[in-house]
């Protein structure tokens, strides 16, 4: 995309305290240029929306220059990481990319970084470790958390800055992720923005404490306000302090208190505000208090080039970046996931060490549990850039006994217990992944992962769509009942979470599909969910074998040959529905086309759509409560271009639509089992 060139004075993007003693006015007027850059272009924009030409809304930074500008200007924007807000404009500027790229995509066009599929000021630069924000600001601390660890682990002297308003300072992901960056020892500048109000209500409204900054020594890390008013004094504190993180490799708390200049966005009218409250605001702008202090201390002429020049060149990428064609919707689909990418090269061995191809083919009697820890294993031993993540994984060797001996084996930068904090050791590992590792998170049980929702379908779900950039990451999730284990410990998930999309998902049943499951989902490139029915855990010891084919996971498999219907399930409903194809087999000489589905996401529907235009009968069952669940989604699929051949409404064979109930006789009424699916069948036979 070719854009006006940028006047010389915006050659440097960076500046240090150093600068000050060495050339004070040339590192001031180079301050001043990026502020009034970042100023006189969040007011176009305003403009540009006020006429009809953005689309959405936009939240200016107005006000914010003084605190933004010096500290993106001071970053080392080769190694750190950050992840701006939405008054952050004037970083997006200083950061990376050209001030037409940026005005593209208020224009949501096709110069747009992230193809106009994202909105606005919502745009980052994952390449450039400037991670694109999502509007639950909670979240994105914990990402920059993640990342920040990531360069740290491969030797990078990174620094994170991580922006949040004092209206987000509420939020639980905000102790979260501070709590696990102190936990952790990573260096994360905490920002928060505070100018008085969160859209309309105040800080008065919001919280007891007048000081936020404050709460730093309850995570044990240093913290203080900062009076943003003054650029130069916010540079001279702002440089120490990075600095000084960056040396001890620990997280600070700054409280920085700063302006709105122009309410919460383009369409706030401010009238909650008190009588001449917003005048008074206006009158405390530090910019222009700024610029006259500069040119009292003999800049002026200097000051009026900048400003000429800020101003030809903005209304240039404006009209460049204006004459842009729409974007085109050509390939939206196609990047939902991050594409395909070669097998990584395993040792052809259920273990890393043993080369014998005679070996690696001999097959070993384990668990589900073993089969899991043993992928585990060979994932930590032959992939430097994988680690193990959760809750209580470590020592303990998690809920299950899945992670037993990792820690031991691997030790605690590679395998680690989390604290409770679903969503921030999410986040944490959304990071890792956007950077250069690949973390494997285990919940103690799926329905556990509901705290982490936004993380996993909002944020990490929608990476590459939206930014471009590869989430590698796996969850795994216990989940099933069974067990006697209640309503919360007993979910099955997969409707839920699959309802959103760009997630990936695999539901093994047998402890080789569960083996080569854990392969597949850690070399793809997008996040996926591994599903692990804890009944399967330890149902009896099967063969497990290196499988050079472990990819076919993704496809379903074919258990059982039969022509009078087409029998389509998954997870531990594998093995009741295999016993109960065999009795109509054995009793009444009828036969089933029987499919593990095994990936939930995407669906690889052919082989199951050709058996079913054979038998013009379908079946399917899950253990998932029937309204809203899996199966809808598959019948639907399944009979949308095959209705004409069906000999039979399609039966579904579900929970019912009820809380998992705790007491064993009531949980045995609740979910599908052998004897109710023979029922089911029988009668939709009859």
């Amino acid at each position: 995309m070719s854009f006006p060139p940028a006047p010389a004075l915006f050659s440097s993007r960076d500046l240090r305290v150093a600068d000050l003693a060495a050339d004070r006015p040339a590192a001031l007027l180079r301050l001043y240029a990026w502020m009034q850059l970042a100023r006189t272009g969040d007011n176009r924009i305003l403009d540009l929306f006020r006429q009809g030409l953005i689309r959405g809304t936009v939240t200016g930074g107005q006000g914010n220059e003084g605190l933004i500008c010096p500290l993106a200007l001071l970053a080392d924007k080769s190694v750190d990481v950050i992840s701006f807000s939405h008054r952050g404009f004037g970083g997006h500027l200083v950061w990376s990319g050209e001030l037409g790229d940026h005005l593209a995509q208020y224009f949501a066009n096709s110069g747009s970084p992230t193809k106009a599929r994202e909105g606005n000021i919502h745009h980052g630069d994952p390449a450039a470790r400037s991670l694109p924000m999502i509007s639950h600001l909670g979240i994105m601390l914990s990402n920059v958390v993640g990342a920040v660890d990531s360069q740290r682990r491969l030797g990078r002297e990174a620094v994170g800055f991580a922006f949040f308003g004092d209206g987000s300072s509420s939020t639980g992901d905000i102790h979260e992720s501070m709590n696990l960056a102190a936990l952790l020892g990573v260096p994360v500048v905490f920002v928060i923005e505070n100018n008085g109000y969160a859209y309309s209500t105040p800080v008065c409204e919001q919280f007891v404490s007048a000081n936020l900054w404050e709460r730093a020594r309850g995570y044990g890390m240093e913290g203080f306000a900062l009076d943003c008013s003054d650029p130069e004094n916010v540079l001279r504190v702002l440089g120490d302090a990075i600095e000084r993180a960056r040396r001890i490799s620990r997280p600070l708390l700054i409280e920085a208190r700063t302006f709105r200049l122009r309410g919460h966005a383009a369409y706030d009218t401010c009238d909650y505000m008190q009588p001449g409250e917003a005048d008074e605001i206006l009158a405390g702008d530090p910019l222009p208090r700024w610029r006259a202090r500069l040119a009292a201390d003999g800049l002026g002429a200097q000051l009026d080039a900048i400003d000429a020049q800020v101003r030809d060149f903005v209304e240039a990428s404006i009209k460049s970046a204006m004459a842009l064609p729409p974007i085109s919707p050509a390939g939206m689909e196609a990047d939902l996931f991050a594409p395909d990418t070669p097998p990584l090269p395993w040792v052809p061995s259920l273990d890393s060490g043993a080369q014998s191809s005679a070996l690696s083919a001999q097959p070993e009697s384990m668990t589900m549990a073993h089969a899991i820890n043993r992928a585990l294993r060979k994932i930590l031993a032959e992939r430097p850039e994988s680690l193990v993540l959760g809750q209580d994984i470590g020592t303990y060797g998690g809920a299950f006994k899945v992670t037993e001996g990792l820690l031991k084996d691997f030790g605690r930068p590679r395998v680690f217990s989390t604290p409770l904090c679903e969503s921030a050791s999410t986040g944490y590992a959304i990071g890792l992944a956007t950077n250069a590792h690949r973390p494997i998170e285990e919940f103690q049980f799926a329905d556990f992962a509901t705290d982490a929702t936004t993380q996993i379908v909002l944020n990490a779900a929608t990476y590459h769509f939206r930014a471009g950039q590869k989430a590698p990451l796996v969850f795994r999730f216990p989940c099933g009942g069974g067990l006697t284990f209640g309503s919360f410990h007993s979910q099955e998930m997969e409707s839920a979470f699959l309802s959103f999309p760009g997630l990936k998902a695999l539901y093994p049943s047998t402890p080789q599909d569960a083996f080569n499951a854990l392969l597949a989902a850690y070399e793809d490139d997008n996040p996926v969910i591994v599903f692990e029915h804890k009944g399967l855990y330890r149902r009896g010891k099967h063969p497990v074998r290196w499988d050079p084919d472990y990819r076919a996971v993704w496809q379903p498999k074919h258990l059982l040959h039969g022509d009078y219907a087409t029998l389509v399930t998954y997870g531990e409903m594998v093995l009741h529905c295999t016993e109960a194809a065999k009795y109509f087999a054995d009793e009444y000489e009828t036969t089933f086309d029987l499919f593990d589905l095994r990936a939930l996401s995407p669906l690889k529907l052919d082989a199951i759509a050709a058996s079913l235009a054979r038998t013009g009968r379908l079946i399917v069952v899950h253990e998932g409560r029937r309204t809203h669940g899996f199966g809808a989604e598959l019948v639907a699929r399944l009979t949308e271009k095959h209705f004409s051949a069906l000999k039979a409404a399609p039966l579904r064979i579900a929970a019912l639509d009820l809380p998992v109930p705790f007491a064993p006789e009531l949980e045995k009424v609740y979910r599908p089992d052998q004897e109710k699916i023979i029922d089911a069948i029988a009668a939709w036979m009859g």
